[in-house]
């Protein structure tokens, strides 16, 4: 290789490394600073909000974590797509096992857009008794203290969104031991940087807090339901809106089922496309943050094999101090300790996905395939607005 091209790689190769010392300093930052803070003791009555499809390996005890609040008072809707759904069955079995709390469930909403489970936001809100509204996923499940820290914030009027990072529950499935440690190693750096750099601009899905006023401010649910990313997308429009958008130190559990090795390949590209046509630039710029490919093109270029080494132990060391800094001691994801060992595997795979992401505009979800315009999500056999043709006036 021409000295120039050498060297030129050998500089690019730092730049991972730089980002991981950002990522760790980003980790350090915020949760010492969240776990010194005294919350207002603030408890307003609260609607849980949860669209349900199906149920996972542990879908009772995810909802039945909700029921076991230390809160004054709140109430819990489900919605399912049909009354034939199986976690029909898990609700009623909930509202009879925790008659304490109020329990309602809603099947049939109407299709506002292609996002079924944004549809079924849109008729919860509608039912919703209380102002205060927090979105969770079915497989999601939560500590009793989980509505007294997302819903503190917002005793300040200014903050518009609480949104919480995950920790994995995953079968034995080395996809989803993969999938699961990805989040909390490598995805929750991204939010930490982006956190102390720019503010947060978006929610994570599995737990977002908001408000009716809030929701009413970017056009309710109904704006986002064609968008297949809602949850970037719900709090990135309350930032718009002028709303502040928190990240909170109370991390919840979501569940990561055994997935065919065809199955992870596309859940991740799925994933990894979206999130490349909802933030297309920052997207690209992650080129700079895949360590290994670069530690390894500069390990394959440099003039002396001492050199060679430098890299390869620093991308592995600093990439494992980033990975237990934030997922080990900031999430505390009990799987990623046992499993830190996986890391470079899931750096190698995930870097072919990001590859991957740029082959199409289409995604698989929910059995249908859509094409991705904008956010949005177009049935891949109907025309888009772009593509229609122009009527002629009458």
């Amino acid at each position: 290789m021409h000295a120039s091209w050498r060297d030129a790689v050998l500089v690019v190769a730092v730049a991972p490394l730089a980002y991981y010392v950002t990522a760790i300093l980003a980790a350090l930052r915020f949760f010492r600073r969240e776990r010194d803070r005294a919350l207002p003791s603030y408890t307003p009555p609260v609607s849980l909000l949860k669209p349900v499809k199906g149920v996972d390996f542990a879908a009772y005890e995810n909802f039945a974590s909700f029921c076991r609040q230390d809160y004054p008072d709140y109430e819990i809707l489900f919605a399912t797509n049909d009354d034939a759904d199986p976690a029909v069955s898990l609700v009623h079995r909930l509202a009879a096992e925790f008659p304490e709390r109020h329990i309602r469930l809603f099947t049939g909403a109407a299709q506002i857009g292609a996002n079924k489970k944004v549809n079924n936001l849109i008729a919860l809100a509608r039912e919703a008794r209380h102002e205060i509204l927090v979105l969770t996923d079915g497989d999601v499940r939560v500590g009793s203290n989980y509505l007294r820290e997302v819903v503190a914030p917002f005793a300040d009027g200014k903050t518009g969104a609480v949104t919480s990072f995950y920790r994995g529950v995953a079968e034995k499935s080395i996809g989803a031991e993969l999938e699961a440690i990805g989040a909390s190693s490598d995805f929750f750096a991204g939010v930490l940087v982006a956190e102390w750099k720019e503010g947060m601009t978006f929610a994570l899905g599995a737990s977002i807090a908001t408000t009716k006023q809030w929701v009413g401010r970017i056009g309710g649910f109904e704006a986002i339901a064609n968008m297949h990313s809602d949850d970037y997308e719900l709090g990135h429009r309350i930032a718009k809106a002028g709303g502040e958008v928190l990240l909170s130190r109370e991390s919840v559990w979501t569940m990561y089922p055994a997935q065919s090795p065809r199955g992870f390949w596309n859940h991740q590209v799925r994933w990894g496309r979206t999130v490349r046509l909802c933030r297309p630039l920052s997207y690209l710029g992650l080129i700079f943050t895949h360590g290994l490919p670069w530690a390894a093109l500069a390990a394959l270029v440099a003039p002396a094999k001492w050199i060679s080494a430098t890299y390869l132990i620093a991308y592995l060391v600093l990439r494992l101090v980033m990975a237990w800094t934030v997922g080990v001691w900031g999430v505390r994801d009990e799987l990623l300790r046992r499993k830190l060992w996986l890391v470079p595997l899931r750096d190698a795979i995930y870097f072919a996905v990001w590859l991957a992401s740029f082959a199409s505009n289409r995604i698989h979800w929910g059995g249908e395939q859509f094409k991705m315009e904008k956010g949005q999500m177009v049935p891949a056999g109907q025309k888009s607005a772009a593509e229609a043709p122009a009527q002629r006036p009458s």
